[in-house]
């Protein structure tokens, strides 16, 4: 790629970039775990304990609970006969975060021994692989690696400027010789899904660019990322060190409608808050701004512009009505 970061085009990238919303959400809050409704749960839950590692915490009836051996990560619900449907607003995929270069590593490697499809790619501020479960949805593995590089909107073009000087496009082929060297020949690969891995962010198929980031960025109070309306997407985060929470496409259609009821897909995601009283904060936000809220036993349902459902809660799941 030719395009070139001047100082003048990195200035006005930061500056679009780094506005601040009126609002801020408290940078200890997290996302907690995605629901998915599944056709097959006894396939689902074997996928995600061979391919991934991942712990079955629960199973009751129809639905089940996974993660590295803490609070769940994913919650599977079956729905025999559920299908999936070509163009409506739901789960582009779901990203799970690993705790370090090695754990990642080893995820890799455990895919190549499986002989599984996925994609490795780097994104500069995060190395990824991409694969799909049993059924179609696509999941992330990563880490953030900020130290490497910065993405940025150049002229309508994504742009990784990485700190050896290099210039990308965000979605280069990742290095996987120096992912591997971060194990040993003795390393097992068949471990479970490490300690510390966390649903480190979602990214939505939606309707409208402008409605969803009006709703995530200035009434819950995440903080604006990369606009890259050209190519109908944009992302929100935390803070500097945790951005890219949730990210936002309109690549199947604007104005396409919500998935039904009972198709395969995302049935909700958790935002957790550190405590009832910013809970309350954010409730006071949504409900100022008209939107219905529904106490569930998960936390408080809201739904996106694009239909797609929310819960919010807090770290110690006590919850304000």
């Amino acid at each position: 790629m030719n395009t070139v970061l001047s100082k003048d085009n990195l200035q006005n990238v930061m500056s679009s970039s780094d506005a601040k919303s009126e609002f801020s959400l408290p940078t200890t809050t997290r996302l907690g775990h995605v629901h998915l409704t599944v056709a097959n749960l006894d396939s689902q839950i074997t996928f995600y304990q061979k391919t991934l590692g991942m712990q079955l915490h629960w199973r009751e009836g129809a639905s089940a609970g996974l993660g590295a051996g803490e609070e769940d990560l994913l919650r599977l619900t079956e729905v025999k006969g559920a299908l999936r449907p070509r163009r409506t607003t739901g789960l582009y995929h779901l990203a799970l975060m690993y705790p370090s270069r090695k754990e990642l590593a080893r995820a890799l490697a455990r895919l190549f021994t499986l002989r599984y499809p996925n994609a490795p790619t780097d994104h500069g501020m995060s190395k990824s692989i991409y694969l799909d479960d049993a059924e179609g949805n696509t999941i992330e593995l990563y880490i953030l690696t900020l130290e490497d590089a910065r993405l940025a909107i150049v002229n309508g073009q994504g742009v990784a400027y990485y700190a050896d000087g290099r210039i990308g496009t965000g979605r280069d082929p990742l290095d996987i010789e120096a992912l591997l060297r971060e194990l040993k020949p003795t390393d097992r690969l068949d471990l479970h899904l490490p300690e510390g891995t966390r649903l480190g962010h979602v990214n939505l198929f939606a309707s409208s660019l402008q409605a969803m980031r009006q709703f995530y960025r200035d009434v819950l109070g995440f903080q604006n990322g990369l606009n890259w309306d050209e190519m109908g997407s944009f992302d929100v985060g935390l803070d500097d060190l945790q951005p890219h929470i949730i990210a936002v496409n309109t690549w199947k259609g604007v104005g396409i409608p919500p998935a039904p009821k009972d198709a395969l897909g995302i049935r909700y995601f958790t935002i957790e808050l550190p405590d009832s009283i910013e809970l309350g904060r954010v409730l006071e936000r949504v409900r100022g701004a008209g939107i219905n809220t529904e106490e569930v036993e998960e936390g408080i349902l809201v739904r996106d512009p694009s239909s797609i459902n929310v819960i919010l809660t807090t770290t110690d799941h006590s919850r304000t009505a």
